[in-house]
């Protein structure tokens, strides 16, 4: 099978699966039948099993097939570089604002009014990995690599636009008062006056973690996707552990402990 079909055929299996079983009818039968946590189990096997099969099969055929588009070898390349870099701390700040939003796996019964990171917007990580795919989509130097991260970013911006409507049917008036309040595009809320960057409430460990990672990672880019691709798949299915983990602990913390900051509004 030629390996630009092959990646296309899988990614669109992982997107699929995604974004199929968080629909309301397939979600609710499945919650009815297996409670919320059961529902967050399975939803994450199936994206880990799919997740797998996508980079390690692209780990065995990235250097075959079409060229790419190659834009490192152009002046865009310090560009698309940034552009990677900056979905990494975005991604890696997510730490900060997940465990508390309500896009979290596992919810917070109420649903706060934006804080920090989540002013600027309300999908930090899906943005982040939207910049760092479109920038690896320009760089790729195989046609393969290239479909691989257009599906990505795909994945991203469509999932955010879908949580939000998901999000909308199912929890109603609270989470319109946060879409009035945040926007999906970066800054965009802040210009139109809807919504105040406020400085101090912006995280500062979890972006400088997120800029030594791109480093790292810049200095083991040509291994990133050895054996198979293992490293990267342990990699992001232990952060997203970490994620469901830290927003489970954060639905089991008293309400009196939960909502100590200014701007926190509960219904």
């Amino acid at each position: 099978m030629d390996p630009v079909i092959g990646i296309a055929v899988l990614s669109l299996v992982f997107a699929g699966t995604h974004v199929l079983l968080a629909t309301r009818p397939i979600r609710g039968r499945l919650v009815a039948r297996f409670g919320p946590y059961g529902f967050a189990a399975v939803y994450s096997l199936v994206a880990a099993v799919t997740y797998g099969a996508v980079v390690h099969y692209y780990a065995a055929h990235r250097f075959e097939g079409a060229p790419g588009l190659a834009l490192g070898d152009t002046p865009a390349r310090g560009v698309l570089i940034a552009g990677v870099v900056a979905g990494i701390v975005l991604m890696a700040a997510t730490f900060d604002v997940y465990p508390r939003s309500p896009m979290a796996v596992i919810p917070s019964r109420d649903i706060e009014m934006p804080y920090g990171l989540a002013r600027i917007t309300r999908h930090p990580f899906f943005v982040g990995v939207a910049l760092l795919a479109v920038s690896h989509m320009l760089l790729a130097t195989r046609l393969v690599g290239t479909v691989l991260f257009a599906g990505l970013a795909l994945l991203a911006i469509g999932g955010a636009w879908h949580q939000d409507r998901k999000l909308l049917a199912r929890r109603g008036a609270p989470y319109r008062a946060y879409l009035d309040r945040t926007s999906h595009v970066p800054f965009a809320a802040i210009l139109a006056g809807r919504q105040q960057l406020v400085w101090r409430e912006l995280p500062v460990a979890s972006p400088l973690v997120g800029l030594g990672l791109a480093f790292a990672l810049r200095a083991v880019h040509a291994d990133i996707f050895s054996h198979g691709g293992t490293w990267v798949i342990a990699a992001t299915l232990g952060g997203a552990g970490v994620f469901t983990l830290a927003a489970w602990l954060r639905t089991r913390q008293p309400a009196a402990l939960r909502d100590v900051r200014p701007g926190v509004r509960v219904p």
